[in-house]
C-alpha cells in the first residue's frame, strides 16, 4: 500500500499543532500507518519538522499570492492575507515555536522570501501614508507572525471563535500600525 505523503504531513501538522510534544508513534498512529512506515518517509522528528516547514512555506507563499499584496490599499491587502493564511495558521503556530529551536544562526531561505514579501507590503503601506513609519516593516512582520500564532492557539483551545480569527488579528495589528493624524 502506497503512503500518501501529503496525508501524513497534514495529519502530523494537525496533531503537532494541538500537541507539540507528540511522539512519532502518536504521529504514525494518527496517520494510520506504522512507526516503521513513518520512519521510512521521515528519518526522525527533525526530518518530519523540516517537511512540515516546507509545507508551511508553500502555504504561506500561496496565501501571499492569493492576497495580491501589491493591489489596492495596503491595509486591505493585509486583511486578505490574514484571511488567506487562516487555514494554515495552526501549522504556522507550531512552526513558529519549533523553528526557535532549530534555526540558530541560519534561516531557511523560504522564510526569508516570505519575510521580504511581508516587509514590502508593510513598507508600501508606510510609503502610501497608511501605516506608521516609526514601526519598522521587520517589526510589523514579526508582529503579524506572533498574532497569527496566538490566534491559532486561541482558536484551537476554544477561547476564540474561528470566525473571529481574521477580524481580531487584522484589527489588532492594523489598529497599532495605522498612521493617525496628528492634532
Amino acid at each position: 500500500m502506497a503512503v500518501d505523503r501529503d496525508h501524513v504531513l497534514r495529519t502530523a501538522a494537525a496533531l503537532l499543532t494541538r500537541k507539540a510534544t507528540a511522539t512519532l508513534d502518536e504521529v504514525a498512529r494518527a496517520a494510520g500507518i506504522s512507526r516503521a512506515t513513518l520512519h521510512r518517509h521521515f528519518a526522525g522528528r527533525d526530518a518530519l519538522v523540516r517537511a512540515l516547514e516546507a509545507l508551511g512555506i508553500a502555504e504561506c507563499e500561496a496565501a501571499l499570492d492569493a492576497a495580491r499584496p501589491d493591489e489596492g490599499p495596503a491595509a486591505d491587502a493585509v486583511r486578505r492575507l490574514i484571511r488567506a493564511i487562516e487555514p494554515s495558521a495552526g501549522l504556522l503556530a507550531f512552526l513558529y515555536t519549533e523553528n526557535q529551536l532549530f534555526e540558530g544562526e541560519q534561516q531557511n531561505e523560504g522564510w526569508s522570501r516570505i519575510d521580504a514579501r511581508l516587509a514590502a507590503l508593510f513598507r508600501r503601506g508606510q510609503e502610501s501614508g497608511e501605516f506608521r513609519i516609526d514601526l519598522t516593516p521587520a517589526w510589523l512582520t514579526e508582529a503579524l507572525y506572533g498574532l497569527l500564532a496566538s490566534g491559532a492557539w486561541a482558536v484551537s483551545e476554544g477561547r476564540v471563535a474561528r470566525n473571529d480569527f481574521t477580524h481580531m488579528i487584522a484589527e489588532l495589528l492594523l489598529g497599532g500600525a495605522v498612521r493617525r493624524e496628528e492634532p
